[in-house]
């Protein structure tokens, strides 16, 4: 008996507030129950994971775990919030028989029931223990009705009920595991739980194997319930003759109906007999078969419409636990509000406590500045003498501060253009020395280079001790007079090259803008020159064109005429012997011999002057040629030189457009420059007119003041000798009241020119930022339009690839036609824990279907096969 390595799934969700939730998929939230053919529910949509060994199962039961909801109560630091189930469900065929069985394990861990006075359950985890409580209550429903027997199982009341119905009530075997608690102080919850367990013991279930019978099984016993079908029939034939008989008055005797009893009872050995009816056979089957498939079909309808209505309810849930969220996030808000709201009102209660006391202290400002007023009179006199004599020493001390900040500052000016002049000194010494130095080694001048050298380190040494260059300090004066006297010597020296130098600068000068109009005069020439090249250029390619024509032309002439001069010289020759043929005829043989000799040498004659004219016109085209082509090559040499000089004058007018570069940047950072320094300027003044504008307001608030005082002071003289000891003593209080405003008054200036510095700062660096902006943001456009590129070409590399594979299998699948011919091919379907293995040609076995479909085929199978 071959049987084949069975199949293993796994499914883990967690019934939380009456909504089943997926705990291999969190994204599942709300899945719903329906009943497949054989009326058993099922979760629908559930995450089945194919396992094959218990680390596997471990691993899922682990994920399950980490995705279920726990809270803390004070009963329990892990308090399960759901009941969780997890379903294994596996499979096994017999090869041989092609029998299918089928299992499913239920592992559920049921929440336990909860007491709110002993967990003080609150809020969010209030409303879980209600729903923990509820389906506790209808499994305990549902078991107290299958214990009693009732025909009406409340199943339908929840969830949990409706998924376990099938492991309550139907074909299963329960086992259940009591979790309690052996304290007095959990007596009452012990007790109701082993009750529970002891209720659930009573229930009797008649367990069948699960089994998917093959198509000849199902034949074999199709045929021994319809041989069944056809004794009851028989019988109910009988019964129904012998009704007849007793209708129609005859007695039926005891013989023939303890026959029946015994035919009866033989024939419905294993089945029950229906119930007798007067209305004839066969319309009643007809009417049932009608009636079977108007309820199929009902039922079909109503399956649908559960399921249509599932998955509304699913949308719906899931549609309200978006809405939950959103309504979380705003209480959340409100919250949030509150709370700043609640800090609001404690801050405006604060300012409004901070705003009594300085009314309060305002009141004891103004009983002072009366105090004051009733004083003021008789220290006015005093304040009078003293404030002229204040005056007498604050203009001597001016005048003398004014001297003394003008010494310091001549002083300082003085010291500043000293160093200034040494400095810009040193600087001009030293780079006169480094010019002069590689003017001499620009004309090899040896000697002038060596005394150079000589004098520059003598020359700087001196220098160095005016502070200049503090590497060496010098130790006492007479040291410091010894280099004096050198570097005066030294001056001496380099003040006449200086005066040379200086001469030679301003020539320098004059001879750099004579150079640069020049240089303007020679880009215009330059120009010029240019056009006249490239016409230059057109004439010598047209004349080259034209001379090659010529001469090809020259050639043909000169061998035409040629042929024709020898043609010419021939035809004459003949024609003058023929004419001296025929006078010779006439004449006689003695003179005939002498005009023969003459008109030879008359033809040797016109011979030679044709060859005289033909050399003279070969040498004067000769000499054509000649001037032609020294005109060519002087012209090719002037264009030659003009190329040359255009080519130095462009790389002159690149060097100078360089510095014209570099010029312009450095005047734009002189304008940027510029600019702050004026947006600094406005900035100060409008902080100048704001501290004009509280200078005028603080004045006019002191005349009102000295006004208000005077008019008290009058009223109040009658008072003054009474209150001279309180007087001193206010006196005292407000000049200590006054330096705290006027320090205030100080420290608020302050602040506010730091703020103005912070915003004048803050104002120039917003360019740089807004430049780094501006850079960031062409660098990210270009990353982003480099990314495009490579997404379009990994498209076209994709499409290509998938162009070569798809090209590919085609031509396999081609080979593999005509390699495997007309036989039917199977795919079988990869199972957990095994490699696909190479299909082979199988012939479709009939009757191999079974509830969820075709029968896959096994290798065990092919090879028995």
């Amino acid at each position: 008996m071959t049987i084949s390595e069975p199949e293993l799934k796994v499914s883990y969700y967690e019934i939380y507030l009456d909504k089943i939730r997926d705990l291999l998929d969190i994204s599942k939230t709300n899945l719903a129950v329906h009943e497949d053919k054989n009326r058993v529910p099922y979760v629908k949509g559930g995450t089945e994971r194919f396992v094959s060994s218990p680390e596997e199962v471990m691993e899922a039961i682990e994920e399950g775990k980490a995705n279920r909801h726990v809270a803390v109560t004070n009963m329990n630091e892990h308090s399960s919030r759901s009941h969780s189930v997890f379903l294994i469900h596996i499979k096994q065929e017999n090869v041989e028989t092609q029998k299918k069985v089928n299992g499913k394990l239920y592992l559920v861990d049921l929440a336990g029931s909860e007491k709110v006075s002993k967990t003080g359950a609150e809020g969010a985890v209030l409303d879980e223990a209600k729903n923990i409580n509820k389906s506790l209550s209808a499994l305990g429903n549902v078991i107290s009705a299958l214990a009693d027997g009732n025909p009406y199982v409340p199943y339908r009341d929840s969830k949990l009920t409706r998924i376990l119905q099938e492991s309550l009530g139907g074909n299963a075997r329960t086992t259940m595991i009591i979790c309690c608690s052996p304290a007095s102080y959990n007596e009452m919850e012990t007790r109701s739980t082993l009750m529970f367990g002891q209720r659930a013991k009573t229930i009797k279930n008649s367990v069948i194997v699960n089994e998917e019978l093959t198509a000849e099984e199902w034949k074999k016993r199709y045929e021994k319930e319809k041989a069944k079908n056809e004794q009851l029939r028989a019988v109910l034939d009988r019964y129904h003759t012998e009704l007849m008989r007793w209708r129609e008055g005859d007695s039926v005797p005891q013989d023939e109906q303890e026959a029946l009893k015994t035919s009866l009872t033989s024939s419905s050995s294993t089945h029950a007999l229906p119930a007798v009816v007067d209305v004839p056979v066969a319309p009643t089957n007809a009417a049932s078969d009608e009636n079977r498939t108007h309820w199929e079909l009902e039922k079909q309808k109503l399956y649908q419409q559960l399921d249509d209505k599932d998955d509304e309810i699913n949308n719906q849930s899931q549609l309200v636990e978006k809405l939950k969220e959103q309504i979380l996030e705003q209480e959340d808000l409100i919250t949030v509000t509150k709370k700043d709201n609640d800090n609001l009102q404690q801050e405006i209660g604060r300012i409004q406590s901070e705003n009594d006391s300085a009314k309060d202290e305002v009141k004891e400002v103004l009983q002072a500045l009366e105090e004051l007023a009733m004083n003021y009179d008789q220290k006015s006199q005093e304040v009078d003498n003293k404030n002229k004599e204040n005056e007498t020493l604050s203009d001597d001390l001016q005048k003398k501060m004014s001297l003394l900040n003008s010494i310091e500052s001549e002083l300082q000016q003085l010291k500043d253009t000293s160093l200034h002049q040494k400095k810009r000194a040193i600087e001009m010494m030293m780079s006169l020395l480094k010019d002069l130095s590689e003017i001499g080694t620009a004309i090899n001048n040896d000697l002038k280079v060596h005394s150079l050298y000589l004098t520059i380190p003598s020359f700087v040494k001196p220098l160095s001790g005016y502070g200049l260059d503090m590497s060496k300090p010098l130790g006492s004066s007479e040291k410091i007079e010894e280099e004096f006297t050198v570097a005066r010597l030294y001056i001496s020296k380099m003040k006449s090259e200086v005066k040379t130098l200086v001469q030679h600068c301003s020539q320098l000068e004059t001879y750099q803008t004579e150079t640069r109009q020049k240089l303007e005069e020679r880009l215009k020439e330059l120009d010029e020159c240019k056009l006249l090249l490239q016409q230059h250029e057109a004439k010598m390619k047209t004349t080259m064109e034209s001379m090659k024509e010529l001469s090809s032309k020259k050639e043909e002439l000169e061998s035409v005429v040629d042929t024709l001069n020898e043609e010419c010289s021939q035809l004459r020759s003949k024609a003058q012997l023929f004419q001296t043929q025929l006078e010779e005829q006439m004449r006689e043989k003695t003179d005939s011999e002498q005009s023969a000799s003459q008109m030879q040498e008359a033809l040797q004659k016109q011979m030679e002057t044709h060859r005289e004219q033909h050399q003279k016109q070969l040498a004067d085209l000769r000499r054509e040629i000649t001037e032609k082509q020294t005109r060519i090559e002087s012209l090719t040499d002037q264009a030659q030189k003009l190329g040359l000089s255009l080519e130095k004058l462009q790389s002159d007018y690149d060097k100078l457009k360089a510095e014209e570069r570099e010029k312009s940047d450095k005047l734009a950072d002189l304008s940027l420059q510029i600019d702050r320094r004026e947006q600094a300027k406005q900035d100060l003044k409008g902080l100048e007119e704001t501290v004009a504008k509280e200078l005028q307001t603080l004045h006019n608030l002191r005349k009102l003041f000295v006004q208000d005082l005077q008019a008290r002071v009058k009223k109040s003289q009658t008072k003054q000798e009474d209150t001279d000891d309180e007087e001193v003593i206010s006196s005292h209080a407000q000049k200590q009241k006054i330096s705290f405003l006027e320090n205030n008054l100080d420290q608020l200036t302050k602040v506010h020119k730091q703020l103005v510095r912070d915003n004048a700062d803050l104002r120039c660096e917003l360019p740089k930022l807004e430049k780094r902006l501006r850079a960031t943001m062409e660098r990210v456009k270009a990353l982003e339009q480099a990314l495009k590129e490579a997404k379009e070409g990994a498209m076209r590399d994709r499409k290509r690839y998938q162009h070569e594979v798809d090209r590919i299998k085609e031509a396999v699948r081609q080979k593999n036609l005509l390699r495997r011919g007309h036989s039917a091919q199977i795919a079988k379907p990869i199972r957990a824990g095994h490699h696909p293995s190479a299909s082979q040609a199988v012939g479709i076995r009939g009757g191999g279907m079974s509830q969820n479909g075709p029968i896959p085929i096994r290798p065990s199978a092919m090879s028995n096969a």
